[in-house]
């Protein structure tokens, strides 16, 4: 058995966006095999889940994956 605790390794605090930046992060971490992707892939996959709780879990797992490397 494990226990699931929802809450993030560290706080997230967006002062400034800036979208030229993010876009060459995006492409370094894109792609099929990249990072960003399986976050992607995590977050598309809990639209077919019928349990509510592995939803959350899915949700939480995609966001924090796309925080960690971006």
């Amino acid at each position: 058995m494990w226990i699931y605790e929802k809450k993030l390794e560290f706080p997230v605090k967006i002062r400034n966006s800036n979208p030229q930046a993010a876009k060459i992060i995006i492409s370094q971490l894109g792609g099929p095999d990249g990072e960003t992707g399986a976050a992607t892939r995590y977050l598309n996959q809990r639209y077919s889940m019928p349990n509510r709780r592995v939803i959350g879990i899915l949700t939480d797992v995609g966001t924090e994956a796309a925080e960690m490397h971006l």
